[in-house]
């Protein structure tokens, strides 16, 4: 991935977004359905992920991007690397 996270951040605060955060995930994480409180707009910087909104999965790879709405039910698993990614966060 070319990108660094200092370019994001800078990037999604340009954007609106309140707060940027890299956030790592232990290997087979699993997170089932759950809804956020904030907008998230994000990049995955290492490692996979699987991404379950309405029903529709995503496998996620370095350097993919994906977009939840404030309050959109989804799940969340992890790969046997774990995962990082980049996550900016409109709160408003």
């Amino acid at each position: 991935m070319d990108m660094t996270f200092d370019t994001f951040r800078a990037q999604a605060l340009a954007r609106g977004f309140d707060e940027v955060l890299e956030r790592r995930w232990e290997p087979h994480t699993v997170l089932d359905e759950h809804t956020h409180p904030f907008a998230a707009d994000a990049v995955v910087a290492a490692g996979e992920m699987w991404l379950t909104v309405a029903g529709q999965t995503r496998h996620l790879l370095p350097g993919d991007t994906f977009a939840l709405a404030r309050d959109v039910p989804h799940s969340e698993r992890y790969g046997a690397a774990g995962a990082t990614y980049w996550v900016a966060r409109r709160n408003g």
